[in-house]
């Protein structure tokens, strides 16, 4: 269901909601005072507090702006609370469903309007990453001559899915996620406003938990989920909403899930990777999912442990737990789910080596412990002029004129010549690296 089913419009087109709205609907902030976890966006001075604030068209005109950030934390309803405090004419539309058409068509409108009234158009267009190139390209004579004032929404990092007249004509504002304290703030809110559930229900302390960890940033899912709770409850003619009535809301069983789990089941799911059991790892997946977390946290998680504990003896693993990242992010959950645990098979099944992993600490150790002299001579930057003054360069040895292409040179700073960082181990694809670099380091020993 859309945030803002069951809306009626006023004069200026800005929604106004029906008392059987949806909770997440009803509770939308009206002003931004109650507008949660942007407040870099909205203090003194900020730009959007300015465009809010703005008392009147003319001496305030506004910006066009896009809105970036995560569902749910509140791209719509600031889009909503602009036009109200501008006194604007207020259009929606949406680039899942709609196109250039209805763009074309709003924007005539607001063209007659602008002439026969003076009143301007605020045009909202939510998931604008969805419009094609060709189909943000028919925004921008609208924008560029004013005829309208665009707030365009994305979810998608606007330097790749939003064209560049469009975001150089633009005001970029990005929106934070939503933090446990603030998705507890909206649902106490929820609980006690006359607009929301007007004190007819409390809330246990594992019910809480469980639903801002089910919510995870997400502000709508949050009072989506409470008023489904609130109406199991209300069904078995309680006053009280548990953990059991989040349970029967969110249609799955919930798994304890505090912080000290979050770091338990983390750590066990990167270990059993690590140590490749294959079925523990699937096993700690699955508690993840179940519990909620975000699936791209998990496919963090993934590949940094094929980075640090599979490394060089399978080094394709990494490649293809980014491929799975960018996947998760892509499809979302559920479907995430299989993505997931093709990455975690792969990484757990691999042969295994942290020598990549030892040998950069090893180099910053030594960094840190004060060793690592000039860059030789030799080995420095010729290219400037005077720098064949300084000796830069004097009697280097390119690599490709040299036998087998490696020339025997010193590569080091003094002070750490003879230093092996990488040892690689007979494990998968690295035995085949440890007979090359024995070759390797035989033949840049100068004789």
């Amino acid at each position: 269901m859309d945030l803002f089913e069951s809306q009626s419009v006023d004069t200026q087109g800005v929604p106004a909601f029906s008392p059987t709205a949806p909770l997440a609907v009803r509770m939308r902030p009206t002003s931004l005072d109650e507008v949660v976890g942007q407040d870099h966006l909205l203090g003194e001075g900020a730009p959007l507090r300015r465009l809010v604030d703005a008392p009147t068209q003319q001496s305030h005109p506004l910006s066009s702006v896009i809105l970036w950030g995560p569902p749910g934390t509140g791209k719509t309803t600031l889009a909503y609370l602009v036009a109200q405090a501008s006194g604007r004419h207020f259009d929606e539309l949406s680039a899942v469903s709609q196109g250039v058409k209805e763009v074309r068509e709003v924007v005539a409108s607001a063209k007659r309007r602008m002439a026969a009234t003076g009143e301007e158009t605020v045009l909202f267009i939510d998931e604008v990453h969805r419009f094609s190139k060709s189909q943000q390209d028919a925004l921008l004579p609208a924008v560029e001559n004013r005829w309208v004032t665009l707030i365009a929404a994305t979810t998608e990092n606007p330097s790749f899915s939003v064209i560049s007249p469009l975001l150089s004509r633009s005001l970029l504002q990005t929106l934070r996620p939503l933090s446990p304290e603030d998705i507890r703030c909206l649902l106490h809110r929820a609980l006690t406003d006359e607009r929301g559930l007007g004190g007819a229900f409390t809330l246990d302390q594992q019910a809480e938990l469980a639903l801002v960890r089910l919510a995870g940033a997400d502000a709508r899912k949050s009072l989506t989920l409470l008023e489904a709770a609130a109406g199991a409850a209300g069904e078995a003619e309680e006053t009280v909403i548990s953990a059991h009535h989040v349970e029967v809301a969110a249609n799955q069983a919930l798994v304890r899930w505090d912080q000290d789990q979050h770091y338990d089941v983390t750590s066990a799911f990167i270990k059993s990777m690590r140590g490749s059991d294959v079925d523990a790892a699937l096993h700690y997946l699955a508690r993840m999912i179940e519990a909620g977390e975000d699936p791209r946290y998990i496919a963090r998680r993934i590949m940094i442990c094929a980075s640090e504990d599979v490394g060089m003896a399978a080094p394709e693993i990494l490649g293809i737990t980014v491929s799975a990242a960018q996947a998760v992010a892509l499809i979302g959950m559920p479907e995430a789910r299989i993505i997931l645990a093709e990455a975690v098979v792969a990484v757990a099944t691999a042969p295994k080596s942290n020598a990549a992993y030892m040998g950069i600490d090893a180099a910053l150790a030594d960094l840190r412990a004060g060793k690592g002299g000039p860059v030789p001579l030799h080995l420095r930057d010729a290219h400037y002029s005077g720098a064949q003054a300084l000796g830069h360069g004097e009697g280097y040895i390119y690599a490709h004129d040299a036998p087998h292409h490696v020339a025997a040179q010193q590569y080091l700073p003094d002070d750490l010549v003879g230093r092996h960082y990488y040892e690689p181990t007979m494990n998968g694809h690295e035995a085949m690296i440890t007979k090359r670099l024995e070759a390797l380091r035989e033949l840049l020993k100068m004789r």
